[in-house]
């Protein structure tokens, strides 16, 4: 019997889902092409909430693919990886989103506060993971990071979103004149 050793990959991160409690989409973002169409990660993700979303439990083996899970008043947050990935890599990610946003939402994570801070949940995502690779598991640079976006950062320390957005702020000053 041959074991394939699998060659260890900084890609650690499959996905990062929140769900309200009837299952539906909040917030999903998808780091490969295991689930290549939107109808195949909805699929996915009314399997997962079906599985998860009555148990105490904080981790779930499903099709294939390491899942572990938080919820909380009527939001439920995945963190997904492969079959083979270490729980406690995607734990840390799953605790840094959570951690960072009830800081961000002063402890109300909740889905109305969650919807009316969404750019803040998208730029919180892109500081933890990039392209499936963990950035960051520390929530208290996180929120810093994401305060810096309202304040004047040298560009090296900004991201390419954050460059993006001064620029269009910029251009559209600069017609108004």
């Amino acid at each position: 019997m041959d074991t394939v050793m699998l060659e260890p990959s900084l890609y650690t991160v499959k996905a990062v889902l929140i769900l309200d409690n009837d299952g539906e989409r909040l917030y999903a973002k998808y780091y490969d092409d295991t689930y290549p169409s939107v109808k195949e990660q909805k699929a996915f993700e009314k399997n997962i909430f079906s599985k998860t979303h009555r148990t105490d439990s904080e981790i779930a083996l499903l099709e294939g693919l390491t899942v572990v899970y938080k919820s909380n008043i009527d939001l439920f947050f995945y963190v997904v990886g492969s079959s083979h990935e270490n729980e406690l890599m995607l734990m840390a990610v799953l605790n840094c989103l959570f951690d960072s946003l009830s800081q961000m939402l002063r402890k109300n994570v909740e889905r109305r506060a969650l919807l009316e801070n969404m750019e803040g949940l998208f730029l919180a995502v892109d500081e933890i993971v990039d392209g499936g690779v963990i950035l960051e598991s520390d929530p208290q640079q996180v929120v810093y990071r994401v305060a810096l976006r309202g304040e004047d950062v040298p560009y090296s320390e900004q991201t390419v979103t954050q460059v993006l957005q001064s620029a269009k702020e910029q251009i559209k000053w600069s017609l108004l004149r």
